[in-house]
């Protein structure tokens, strides 16, 4: 085994950066530890400015060439990594898995068949991708997606696949190439990628992924002038900085942050299917940004409400996410771990119940946590905690509930629950959110526009959208008159 590879779950990665087709080691190293039990995967490539530059180098010398691959060419090779990724699905699994303690059943069934049809799917879009020319007296205009150019992908780790080809599928797709700085808690799935992408026929230096600490190779990757798009997932402290780095450049950014969504339950609601959609948002250990943390329910069931909750709450398993049976598993770092703890213990100090929860487990474990008597506007209800941790507050008006939905800095998503269409419509269009699901929950499409508005983020991904921002769109219009005849 060499000396830049671990193995995880009997998988081997290569702990190296990918730079122009090849694998390129770093002098320094971190360490990469799973949040299942603590122990220690292995030492990852520390970059720094050197190899951020050279993986914008890659991908600027690599952009011309892939930027004049004909659309079906770049759609075949996105297929042959969909087809890469099913034939490791399983590896894939493991080592996110052992990463970032998601649930390997979810991985399995779900998120790496997901990120198959990422490529899949923007692949197929970009096929179809294209408007009718249009005339205007007598000119004709036509318009073109022409490639932008390098595209820095920062991801996060709370599904580190998935969301890292949300980004990169359509961006290769367009014509784009590409630099991933994979979140260094979970870097290894992002090497994987990189092999499965080689053996698909990728081009050198259209996929580069360079890992490390954003202050030491993000800032380079984000203020470098040869960068054309900036799409980043994450904080709203970080997106902020990624913004001023960006803005000497004045680079494009798409923004996907956090969130502090509303679940608004309506007296006239399905309460069971109410209950299910509240406890869902205990998914990943509560690491989703797009979970309904703020639990809002009409006052006349709110007590029903509850405690149908807690007995559905109650029934859920704790423990290793390998294990079948496990409903939740570990948070991600030890600094996670004290952030959802800080935030539980000074909302009790402040007067806050725990219904359930309200403390942490052995390990990096934390116990789904309900509190209530809490104030709109204090830290638990205003502030994201990512982490197994909701607050119910009631109301007793449509209009009341709206207001307390609407009422922080971000917009990202929200979920309704009625039994009436008229009130779903009426609520539904005075909500401040990127995603409104009525009696349903993280269902996505990805042909639909995702992202936030507010403090949530910057922009709109998926299906054409997703084009808009990594294409130059560029509008020829053309004269009747002045061609000569050359026979």
């Amino acid at each position: 085994m060499s000396t830049h590879s671990i193995t995880v779950a009997g998988v081997a990665v290569d702990t190296r950066h990918f730079i122009g087709g090849e694998r390129v080691a770093s002098t320094e190293t971190f360490t990469d530890v799973s949040p299942i039990d603590g122990s220690t995967l292995g030492e990852i490539s520390r970059g720094t400015a050197m190899e951020a530059a050279a993986a914008v180098a890659a991908a600027k010398a690599a952009f011309p060439g892939w930027a004049a691959t004909p659309r079906a060419e770049r759609a075949r090779i996105l297929h042959a990594i969909a087809d890469g990724v099913d034939k490791r699905l399983e590896e894939l699994a493991i080592v996110e898995t052992t990463d970032n303690g998601a649930l390997l059943r979810s991985h399995r069934r779900g998120v790496m068949p997901r990120v198959a049809h990422n490529f899949r799917f923007f692949a197929d879009w970009l096929l179809t991708l294209g408007h009718e020319d249009f005339d205007t007296r007598g000119h004709t205009n036509h318009v073109s997606w022409d490639p932008a150019g390098p595209c820095v992908l920062i991801t996060p780790w709370n599904a580190p696949l998935m969301l890292a080809t949300w980004k990169i599928a359509p961006a290769l797709a367009a014509g784009n190439t590409v630099i991933l700085k994979p979140a260094e808690w979970t870097p290894l799935t992002a090497s994987l990628l990189a092999d499965i992408a080689t053996e698909a026929g990728l081009p050198a230096g259209v996929l580069n992924v360079v890992q490390g600490y954003g202050s030491e190779i993000g800032d380079a990757l984000t203020s470098h002038p040869d960068v054309r798009r900036i799409s980043f997932t994450g904080s709203v402290p970080t997106a902020q900085h990624i913004a001023a780095s960006a803005a000497a450049n004045l680079t494009p950014l798409s923004l996907e942050l956090g969130g502090k969504s509303p679940l608004l339950v309506f007296a006239d609601a399905d309460l069971d299917l109410a209950v299910d959609l509240a406890v869902e948002q205990y998914d990943n250990a509560g690491q989703v940004c797009l979970a309904a943390t703020r639990i809002l329910v009409e006052e006349s069931i709110a007590e029903e409400f509850t405690r149908r909750f807690v007995e559905k709450a109650q029934q859920l398993k704790q423990g290793d996410p390998r294990d079948e049976a496990t409903d939740i598993g570990p948070n991600i770092h030890p600094r996670q771990l004290e952030k959802i703890d800080g935030f539980v213990q000074r909302a009790l100090a402040a007067g806050a119940r725990a219904v359930i929860g309200g403390h942490r487990n052995e390990g990096q474990y934390y116990a789904p946590t309900l509190l209530t008597d809490v104030a709109q506007d204090s830290e638990i209800v205003q502030e994201e905690v990512f982490g197994p941790v909701l607050t119910l507050q009631t109301f007793t008006t449509e209009q009341e509930a709206v207001r307390l939905a609407n009422g922080t800095r971000f917009g990202l998503a929200a979920t309704v629950a009625t039994g009436d269409r008229a009130r779903a419509e009426r609520v539904t269009a005075q909500l401040v959110a990127g995603t409104v699901w009525v009696n349903c929950f993280f269902v996505r499409d990805l042909q639909a526009p995702f992202g936030g508005s507010r403090q949530s983020g910057v922009g709109r991904e998926g299906g054409t959208w997703s084009f808009d921002f990594y294409c130059d769109l560029k509008n020829t219009v053309t004269a009747p008159k002045g061609w000569k005849d050359h026979g």
